[in-house]
């Protein structure tokens, strides 16, 4: 479901159709996948002046389609949780559900090399 105030059938609608679809595609889950559609296109919203409220980081950062996820998984954390779960499903690592984030983390690591 579009955030609030995008009417159905308009560019906003569908652009949160497409990321929400690129977001499962990735194997992300569909609460996740929703999340980051409805954040992609409230910022597209403010970024155009369409909505009555907007932060500073919605008008002055990059647009989120040039960013494209160069900032997913950076920082101190790393990646997510789910997003190594979910690394550790297509890998096929047993035990996974199981896990925690740093058991995850060394799971995979060790799969991958």
């Amino acid at each position: 479901m579009p955030p609030r105030g995008t009417k159905p059938g308009t560019k906003r609608a569908r652009q949160y159709e497409k990321v929400k679809q690129s977001g499962l595609e990735q194997g992300r889950s569909e609460e996740r996948a929703e999340e980051i559609a409805a954040r992609t296109v409230n910022k597209e919203r403010a970024r155009a002046g369409e909505s009555r409220t907007r932060s500073r980081s919605s008008t002055r950062d990059i647009s989120s389609g040039r960013r494209g996820g160069k900032r997913s998984g950076s920082g101190p954390g790393g990646r997510t949780r789910e997003q190594l779960y979910n690394d550790a499903k297509k890998l096929n690592v047993r035990g996974r559900s199981k896990m925690n984030k740093k058991q995850l983390l060394a799971a995979v690591n060790r799969k991958r090399s």
